[in-house]
């Protein structure tokens, strides 16, 4: 505090005038650190209460990422997952819940409807980690979810890969020739065409591929399968009855693991980071950007446009164009000079800019 009541009080003994304006003044302070403390203690209270409505954070979670990761975090607890609660679209048994557990292994997994709610999770603090499909060998990137990179604030921490092996699905003593229809996630259908085709089968989307498994479970439905993986068979209790259905082997889908802070780069393993940015329109500017990695020998490994959601079209010499996103992932880190002056370089001329995360590579395929 500025003031020093202490000082105050020991001068009121010779000047009784100055001590009722020193008690004044002591009362003043003390009522207003009292205000101070009922404030903070009820915005305590509300935000334990808007967390318990939405599904009961624990009572320690405040208490947990109050500094900036760092790469050593990926080792002990963080890397086995111990005390970590992953967010991740779907129900048990996801491919999504595969990637969380093979990213935090002992980690307690969140599942949620959408991945917006998976977002708002972490956001709101009930988990520490969200996992995000992001592209697919097969059936490419996941438009939906670029979208949403930009629209929340929270930053990628690692990616992980993995092995996507789907099986066709149904309820015991279920034969193939019985099946007229398949339930699974849009993706999954595409990824398994030729199947799905020489079966002569309907296809029906749903959200995710673990929950079509769960609704032929749940209704017990006799012409009809789903789209899952082994997983979800040993969970809802459904006999595979074909392995390995999609049109490649090697189908491997790509996640990136989300938290509310970045970590801090290091030098000390392969480093990927991602980025987005936008460009006034004309000829050569995506070239321009381009050039500012090329030039520091900086590898691209990925690039992906999307429109602008709030400004789809722009207007040039009377001729519109779409107004686009460029997502771009890089081997480099922030750490590393070449990779922050590609960005300095960059911001120059870009008209947005913005830096997802930085995060180790995944070389481990599962």
């Amino acid at each position: 505090m500025a003031t020093k009541p202490q000082g105050a009080s020991i001068s009121s003994s010779c000047h009784p005038p100055s001590t009722k304006n020193s008690l004044c003044k002591i009362k003043a302070i003390t009522t207003r650190i009292s205000i101070q403390r009922t404030n903070q203690a009820r915005r305590r209270i509300s935000k334990i209460s808007c967390c318990s409505e939405i599904g009961a954070a624990s009572t320690n979670s405040r208490s947990q990422n109050k500094r900036p990761l760092t790469t050593t975090d990926l080792t002990g607890s963080f890397k086995d997952g111990s005390g970590i609660r992953v967010a991740y679209q779907g129900v048990s048994g996801a491919y999504s819940e595969s990637a969380a557990e093979k990213a935090y292994p002992n980690c307690e997994t969140v599942p949620c409807e959408q991945f917006d709610i998976a977002f708002q999770a972490v956001e709101n603090w009930i988990a520490d980690r969200a996992v995000l499909p992001i592209e697919n060998s097969l059936g490419g990137s996941i438009h939906r979810n670029y979208d949403l990179l930009l629209r929340h604030r929270l930053h990628i921490v690692g990616e992980v890969q993995l092995s996507v092996r789907h099986c066709l699905l149904a309820n015991h003593d279920v034969k193939i020739e019985d099946l007229k229809r398949v339930l699974s996630h849009p993706q999954a259908l595409a990824q398994c065409e030729h199947t799905l085709t020489r079966l002569k089968v309907v296809r029906e989307a749903v959200d995710d591929t673990a929950g079509a498994a769960q609704f032929v479970a749940q209704h017990k439905l006799r012409d009809t399968g789903a789209v899952a993986s082994v997983g979800a068979a040993r969970i809802y209790d459904l006999n595979v009855l074909a392995q390995d259905i999609q049109d490649d082997s090697d189908n491997i889908t790509r996640f990136l693991m989300l938290a509310r802070d970045p970590i801090i780069p290091g030098t000390d393993r392969p480093f990927k980071t991602s980025i987005v940015f936008s460009l006034d329109e004309g000829p050569g500017m995506l070239y321009k950007a381009l050039a500012v990695f090329s030039m520091r020998d900086i590898n691209l490994t990925k690039m992906e446009s999307r429109p602008q959601r709030n400004r789809p079209l722009v207007n040039n010499d009377g001729l519109k164009h779409f107004d686009y996103l460029f997502y771009c992932d890089f081997e480099a880190s922030m750490a590393d000079y070449n990779a922050q002056n590609a960005l300095k370089h960059l911001k120059e001329f870009a008209t947005f800019l913005r830096v997802l995360g930085s995060y180790p590579m995944d070389f481990n395929l599962v």
